[in-house]
């Protein structure tokens, strides 16, 4: 430094500020060059306003307009990832920012899915993450492929269409949720095709608005959860505990109020809340049991996979068949078979 800035430096703050303009800018030089420096000219140099200077004033807004790139939207300070606020509630974004329409969200940035038309209580539950099998439009080609394979009560395909089937198997099938395939829900029992599910429920509801339902077998809660939209009341019996436990925690998040889970033999079925206007058996028996013959309802629809003795599969077990028995008196029941199916067994007692 030359002995007159020498003598210059300590003489005031204005000499500090100016000094920075009589010496030339070094590649990599840490300093900021200030909005009149002649650099912020040049293309591709853009001039940054002082510390503590607002943002939009009009040095920066010139420095700006003159670099080819496009300085991006200031985002709203009050937006808050974890749900929107009424619209009468949301203050006005900063001087400079960008006003965002206010917009319900869910963790994750990702905006809230619109709820199931029919599950009660259901909107907003937060499911598996996998957009693409969470979303309504997948459980709608479900339905449309079920309705073109001859599905026709539409309050079954809009059942099917309501109830999240991904949220009842394990999350690593969980790509073939929406397929029409038996899938495997531990302890050697399955979840049934979605086809077989509409089958059964059509047979058992024949048109007929359904008071009081009973399921045999109710394995992880599925068929319970499709029953629940097209009945008053559902009782499910299922005789192995651990599954028992996995139905109750698979239908806790959908909060729906007419499921009745039992914890029990199935071949007893529930004689303190019989007579059943509809009783679906998910397990294949070599026969009807009496007991639940006599809890059916007088013009009640019992649907079962039942075997048949002296036949053989392609598994080498027993062929069954989907039976729907119909009671027509206070002793008579009309049987009628109908399709080939695949069932796990029936047995008695609990586990």
């Amino acid at each position: 430094m030359t002995g007159e800035r020498t003598k210059r430096f300590p003489l005031g703050l204005a000499d500090l500020v100016r000094e920075p303009r009589r010496r030339d800018t070094r590649p990599g030089d840490a300093r900021t060059p200030l909005a009149g420096n002649s650099s912020a000219s040049k293309p591709g140099v853009g001039a940054l306003a002082k510390p503590g200077a607002k943002a939009g004033t009009p040095a920066v807004a010139k420095s700006i307009a003159s670099t080819p790139f496009k300085a991006p939207p200031a985002k709203p300070v009050n937006a808050k990832p974890m749900g929107a606020k009424p619209a009468s509630s949301i203050k006005p974004a900063p001087p400079g920012g960008s006003a965002a329409a206010p917009r319900a969200a869910i963790p994750g940035g990702a905006s809230a899915p619109r709820p199931a038309t029919a599950v009660t209580g259901a909107p907003g539950v937060a499911l598996n993450g996998a957009h693409a099998l969470t979303s309504e439009r997948v459980r709608e080609r479900m339905v449309e492929r079920l309705r073109a394979n001859g599905i026709a009560d539409a309050r079954v395909l809009q059942a099917l269409a309501a109830v999240p089937r991904h949220m009842f198997i394990d999350p690593g099938l969980a790509t073939q949720a929406y397929e029409d395939a038996a899938l495997p829900i531990g302890h050697h029992q399955t979840i049934s095709k979605p086809s077989v599910v509409a089958r059964m429920l059509e047979l058992a509801g024949a048109g007929r608005v359904l008071e009081r339902v009973l399921e045999i077998g109710t394995g992880c809660g599925y068929q319970a959860a499709v029953l629940s939209q097209i009945a008053r009341d559902v009782y499910s019996i299922e005789r192995i505990k651990p599954l028992y436990e996995r139905a109750k925690t698979n239908l806790r998040p959908l909060r729906i109020p007419n499921i009745r889970l039992h914890y029990g033999d199935g071949r007893l079925g529930l004689p303190s809340a019989a007579p059943f206007d509809a009783i679906v058996i998910a397990a294949a028996g070599f026969d009807v049991p009496p007991a639940l013959l006599e809890q059916l309802a007088i013009g009640g629809r019992l649907v079962a996979p039942v075997a048949v003795p002296g036949t053989q599969g392609a598994a080498g077990e027993a062929t069954q068949v989907l039976t729907l028995v119909e009671r027509t008196g206070p002793a008579q029941w009309r049987e009628s078979r109908l399709d080939r199916v695949f069932f796990v067994p029936l047995k008695s007692g609990v586990i």
